[in-house]
């Protein structure tokens, strides 16, 4: 009996240690899967009575990962003026504030219950008039290059918000925001 239960718990032991690999190994994924979000080609030629026009451009979001959770705290800005100020602590837990687009100007927010795993960062926004929204985003280095495949390009942190549902209002249709770090 004694080694019946002995058994048992080792078994249980592994099956919880092996359910924390593969919840990391989600997070991963998923961080991938919202950093593609921000994946963009466009590669154009016109050419008229000799005058050629070529139009390229190619993004790419790579999730960034970093060793210290907290390596993530910082003030992050997108265009036009939208903020969030974020901070990690080392053991993934995350509080901030924020805004972002909404009819009629910015929408004001705080993170609650916030987690950072990997490059995902998951949580709830509390608006001023307490409405809550889920939020999930991810840190990534995006790429943009203009001129060509081989371009260098620009590379730029910071974090990748996506939104499900897309944001909608006064003229604009937003599925995805990406804040550059500044600070």
């Amino acid at each position: 009996m004694c080694r019946f239960l002995s058994a048992a718990l080792l078994l249980g032991l592994c099956l919880v240690a092996s359910g924390a690999v593969v919840r990391g190994q989600d997070a991963g994924a998923r961080a991938r899967e919202l950093a593609n979000y921000f994946n963009k080609d466009k590669h154009k030629v016109k050419e008229k009575r000799g005058v050629r026009l070529e139009v390229f451009l190619e993004m790419r979001g790579e999730p960034a990962v970093r060793g210290n959770a907290a390596d993530y705290s910082g003030t992050y800005e997108s265009e036009p003026d939208y903020a969030f100020d974020l901070r990690v602590g080392t053991d993934g837990s995350a509080e901030g504030r924020g805004t972002e687009p909404a009819p009629g100007g910015a929408r004001r927010f705080t993170l609650q219950g916030a987690r950072v795993s990997g490059a995902l960062l998951t949580g709830t926004k509390v608006y001023e008039d307490g409405a809550t929204e889920r939020l999930e985003a991810v840190f990534i280095n995006l790429t943009e290059r203009h001129h060509s495949r081989t371009d260098v390009g620009v590379t730029l942190f910071g974090l990748g918000v996506v939104f499900d549902p897309p944001k909608a209002g006064d003229g604009f249709d937003l599925t995805r925001l990406f804040y550059a770090r500044k600070r």
